[in-house]
């Protein structure tokens, strides 16, 4: 089966927000135990596993190996600002927006014919 790049994007987006809050969603609770924690999330990274797989998998019909990667870690960026911003109540600072701004740069020649 291959899927719509439009889709592929989808699933590379609905798979971060899961990574996003298995990585960093316990840091709001750091009263509870690690081996709990690591459970927790464990058990919402499968979720992201059963997304990641499949984009990647029917991504590969319409993307390189290195746009998937990079589509993987700009949408990665672009979910952990807000999540850092909106849950963890971060301020997004001048020096991390020029290094996101850098990071898209090198994104942009990725997909450079």
């Amino acid at each position: 089966m291959t899927a719509s790049p439009w889709l592929v994007i989808g699933l590379l987006l609905t798979s971060n927000l899961f990574m996003t809050f298995a990585w960093y969603g316990h840091l709001k609770f750091t009263d509870k135990p690690l081996w709990l924690v690591v459970l927790v999330s464990w058990g919402i990274a499968l979720f992201e596993y059963c997304l990641q797989v499949p984009a990647n998998r029917w991504g590969y019909a319409h993307f390189s190996a290195a746009q998937l990667k990079t589509m993987q870690e700009v949408i990665t960026l672009s979910v952990f600002v807000l999540f850092s911003w909106f849950y963890l109540d971060e301020a997004l600072r001048w020096n991390h927006a020029i290094g996101f701004g850098l990071i898209a740069a090198g994104a942009w020649f990725i997909f450079k014919k």
